[in-house]
């Protein structure tokens, strides 16, 4: 799936934009090189396994992390992680223990459901929120360790959180949400932008509550069948995050007929709708666009994002809109 959707990516042509700034441009003979690490959190006595997607070269790179959604693991979402080393920067995949596929796998077929379900709670959202922080912690170590091959290779004052799904809950929740009742926030200061796939509001909470305060950009992809079983998360759900938003540096894409497994690298059980090619391309060219503006500070592409650009990369019925 991954070279077909590189190869469908250098096929086609950019549009009237490429000219001047093409998020989707890439080195077909660069070749990607990935390290996997398990980092572990003395205070909580708790593994957190970490994959690297690296960048030729030796410079301080930006840095972009991406949390899996539930039952899902460090290995997934290989397209971004490859997309994002050859446009140059470091991939930083977490792993959840606890939210990850250890809560599947094994199980009977009859019970995986229910036992998804059970994993998406608040004790694994905080779980998730201090695994964020610690692995920030942990990378300052890790820039300056020569034996573990990334010595000088993150520039940790150019942070990106995304995530897809519950990683998209843990991102909202680290980049800026409010969680009235809890007496302090839990944005990390260090996160400079936020991409979310397949964003959600807490059921409990009012959107405007939980998002009105997001300073940092924002951008959210989602489907127009984008449902999840796992917590009842329908489309509306996913659609009431960005009207909550404050205006300034917000962004969302609704692709046309994207189910929740649109997002990731392979069909999901429960998917009706054949996978179309144009969205991985859509979701790599358009999110490139975002962290190239906000965490390289490239111009070209802020002008890009921000003006037409990403109608050259979707499809006619699919929506992008900004404030």
């Amino acid at each position: 799936m991954i070279a077909f959707c590189l190869a469908f990516v250098l096929a086609r042509p950019a549009g009237a934009h490429a000219a001047d700034y093409d998020p989707l441009r890439v080195d077909k003979s660069q070749v990607v090189k990935t390290i996997d690490l398990r980092l572990h959190d003395t205070k909580r006595n708790r593994d957190v396994p970490i994959l690297f997607y690296l960048p030729n070269g030796d410079k301080p790179a930006p840095v972009v992390f991406f949390s899996h959604g539930l039952g899902g693991a460090r290995t997934g979402n290989e397209f971004l992680g490859v997309h994002l080393a050859k446009r140059g920067y470091v991939a930083v995949f977490l792993q959840h223990p606890g939210s990850d596929d250890s809560v599947w796998r094994g199980a009977p077929l009859r019970d995986r459901l229910a036992s998804m379900k059970k994993a998406a709670s608040a004790q694994n959202l905080s779980l998730r929120i201090a695994d964020v922080s610690f692995v920030i912690d942990e990378l300052a170590n890790l820039n300056g360790d020569l034996g573990k091959g990334i010595a000088g290779r993150m520039d940790l004052k150019r942070i990106g959180m995304s995530g897809h799904s519950f990683g998209a809950v843990t991102s909202e929740a680290v980049s800026g949400e409010s969680f009235p009742g809890v007496g302090q926030s839990l944005t990390d200061s260090r996160i400079k932008a936020a991409i979310m796939y397949s964003p959600s509001t807490p059921k409990s909470a009012d959107p405007a509550k939980a998002f009105g305060n997001v300073k940092l950009p924002w951008l959210l992809m989602t489907g127009t069948k984008d449902q999840s079983p796992i917590n009842d998360t329908d489309v509306a759900n996913r659609l009431s995050v960005f009207p909550a938003l404050p205006v300034g540096d917000k962004f969302e894409l609704v692709l046309e007929n994207a189910e929740h497994s649109a997002f990731t690298d392979r069909a999901l059980p429960g998917d009706r709708e054949p996978r179309n090619p144009n969205h991985h391309r859509a979701i790599l060219g358009i999110s490139t666009a975002f962290w190239d503006a906000y965490l390289k500070q490239d111009k070209a592409a802020a002008k890009w994002l921000k003006g037409d650009g990403p109608k050259s990369i979707l499809e006619p019925k699919d929506r992008w809109q900004k404030k």
